[in-house]
């Protein structure tokens, strides 16, 4: 199975800019699709970004979409979130998840993705 760790997270200001990292070890990160998910407190765990297994197709929230940019460095077996223009409504924890095996329609629903990082808190102030 495959581990994942993710890390980038901080704090910044509003329109700032920060890039996550999700390193993937014990398995090739190109196995999965790979998604960003994010969470706040009292609230359920909500899809931001995916990359498809093949690294072709890209997925994104609307209320990213334009501002954020998932990536992946199969060299580096690491998938990456770009993230721009951030408001104080990104805040949250951000996980990084792989799926297995995970059809298009389905790739933006949590409960699809088999493994999980432990998160990385993003904090944008206004």
């Amino acid at each position: 199975q495959v581990q994942l760790v993710e890390s980038g997270g901080g704090l910044v200001q509003a329109g700032g800019s920060l890039r996550l990292s999700c390193a993937a070890s014990g398995r090739t990160i190109s196995t999965y699709a790979t998604g960003w998910f994010r969470q706040v407190p009292g609230k359920e765990r909500e899809f931001v970004s995916a990359i498809s297994r093949s690294g072709s197709s890209t997925y994104y929230a609307d209320s990213v979409k334009g501002r954020f940019n998932i990536s992946r460095d199969n060299a580096k077996n690491t998938v990456y979130l770009q993230m721009h223009s951030l408001k104080p409504e990104d805040t949250a924890v951000y996980y990084c998840a792989a799926a297995l095996d995970v059809q298009s329609k389905f790739i933006t629903t949590t409960q699809r993705y088999n493994y999980w990082g432990q998160g990385t808190q993003v904090t944008v102030s206004s």
